[in-house]
């Protein structure tokens, strides 16, 4: 089909389109909804087979390749040709459109959509993705929790129609943009393994005696000492408490996992309880408080956290610890010894668990961990320094959850020049 007045006629959707382009239909100038139905056993043991979650949202990166022997699908698939645009109907909100970069089959909530000879194959793609029609399919889909875009709801989607020489000009502008987006993509997923190198490099300086090597250089200063975590503590480590949780608001709040599980006390992460809790229960958290995790994924366990919120607020859950240092340790360096690496791998090695289970370790194995104290003067010293660190650590992670932000805004902004003013 050629640009010609019966495109023009099917309505305009927006006021602001240039006089040479023109507005029409999906199903118009493509083959949506013509789809070639396959049956299992007819899909050869090497084919691609794609499914929805194979397609990252927004982004229109396939997160893997599988085939047909390695799925082992036993339902009907839509036949796909190298060069077609893949759209996914179900959930159109995630906005999962790629160009099959060779042939294979796809689940039937996606569809193989082939452009006609008015209509660029790239320029479709990013059509698919542009934000009127993102708005429209919206609009039109049927279903409250899998909400999907019907077939002739397809058909009948806006298509903004620009002439052929320009639509190849957009699509190869939008091509180098968004792999310009996605090479800052690639280099904003590095950043969190990196923080985290830094983040040990930091606790692991400040627990082996590198970080105050030239202050003890300045200083008759004392050696440092062998000891144990349980030497440290005022009283042995205590575990919490897991009542069951209500969904209405009650005087006595519990921390979840997930409030230490970044090595940082995060106050939103809470549960309300219905249980009344004695003002003198160890269950009550006390500013500068040490948490360690008990439970968790092999990743996790022994993930420990200073509590830093208003006292008598929050108790704790079973799958925690609570420690308290005693007056050899300053807090903050406890906090640093059992943070730092070494710890943390002997908390690993000595948890234990059943298969299916989340590993654990016990009071004792905390006691037992092995740590080198210094004096107090030189432990104060390595606080102040190390805090200084990790406050720029934690603005650069700020930094990286800013920028991640707007990358996922940028995923969609760019498609916005395939038209102006474009309402459905």
């Amino acid at each position: 089909m050629t640009e010609s007045a019966s495109v023009r006629d099917v309505g305009a959707l927006g006021t602001d389109l240039p006089p040479s382009w023109a507005v029409t239909t999906l199903g118009t100038v493509t083959n949506y909804g013509k789809t070639v139905k396959v049956e299992p056993a007819d899909i050869p043991a090497g084919a691609w087979v794609l499914e929805l979650e194979d397609i990252e949202k927004d982004s229109s990166r396939i997160l893997q390749r599988l085939t047909q022997s390695q799925r082992k699908s036993l339902s009907t698939k839509n036949r796909f040709d190298t060069g077609n645009v893949l759209y996914g109907k179900l959930r159109p909100y995630l906005n999962k459109v790629v160009i099959a970069d060779a042939p294979g089959f796809c689940t039937t909530e996606i569809v193989p959509v082939q452009a006609g000879p008015a209509l660029e194959q790239r320029y479709l793609f990013h059509w698919l993705k542009h934000p009127a029609f993102l708005k429209y399919v919206e609009a039109a889909s049927h279903g409250m929790n899998m909400p999907r875009l019907g077939t002739d709801a397809g058909r009948a989607a806006p298509l903004v129609l620009a002439p052929r020489p320009e639509q190849t000009r957009i699509a190869d502008q939008l091509d180098t943009l968004l792999a310009r987006i996605q090479a800052c993509q690639d280099r904003l997923e590095a950043i969190p393994a990196l923080l985290r190198r830094f983040r040990q490099a930091v606790l692991g300086a400040a627990t082996n005696g590198s970080l105050t090597a030239d202050w003890r250089d300045n200083r008759e200063a004392s050696a440092w000492v062998p000891t144990t975590v349980g030497d440290l503590l005022d009283g042995k480590p205590r575990n919490g408490y897991s009542p069951k949780s209500v969904d209405y608001e009650t005087s006595v709040r519990s921390l979840t996992l997930s409030a230490t599980t970044s090595g940082r006390f995060l106050s939103q992460h809470t549960k309300f309880i219905d249980e009344s809790v004695p003002a003198d229960s160890h269950l009550w958290l006390e500013p500068g408080d040490i948490l360690i995790q008990r439970a968790n994924t092999l990743e996790y366990v022994g993930v420990s956290a200073i509590f830093d919120g208003p006292p008598q607020s929050f108790i704790y859950p079973d799958l925690m610890m609570k420690c308290r240092p005693n007056n050899r340790v300053d807090g903050r360096f406890l906090y640093f010894l059992l943070s730092a690496e070494p710890t943390r791998r002997y908390f690993r090695d000595h948890a234990t668990g059943t298969a299916g289970n989340m590993p654990k370790i016990n009071q004792q194995t905390v006691m037992s961990a092995p740590v080198e104290l210094p004096p107090m003067e030189e432990q104060v010293e390595i606080v102040r320094r190390a805090n200084r660190l990790l406050h720029a650590l934690s603005q650069l992670e700020q930094r990286h959850t800013v920028a991640v932000a707007l990358r996922e805004g940028l995923h969609k902004s760019p498609h916005a020049v395939l038209g102006t003013d474009v309402k459905p």
